[in-house]
């Protein structure tokens, strides 16, 4: 795939911006250098490797689920300025 003009002209109308030629042509070369390199990706020898689709996936641990106690309600809502019997109250913020 070559990124050209037409292609720039495409995603600025897509994207709702305005670009000066100078950034146009920043972008062009930027977005060429970009899949250049994912190209050569395509190259690499990849037989017998697993497929992955998360790098974090061989390292996920998932620890037991434990009920742990809380904060005590009492405490936690003492200093507030203002509050019913189980919650905070706050200024609306939406109407």
């Amino acid at each position: 795939m070559r990124i050209d003009e037409d292609l720039i002209n495409y995603m600025e109308e897509l994207s709702f911006i305005t670009l000066s030629k100078d950034e146009k042509t920043k972008m062009t070369e930027e977005l060429q250098e970009l899949l250049t390199g994912i190209t050569k990706l395509s190259e690499l020898n990849t037989e017998g490797i697993k497929e992955c689709h998360s790098p974090l996936e061989a390292s996920m641990t998932f620890r037991d689920d434990k009920e742990i106690p809380s904060f005590d309600r009492e405490e936690i809502l003492k200093n507030a300025p203002r509050k019913n019997d189980e919650f905070f109250i706050a200024p609306k913020t939406l109407d």
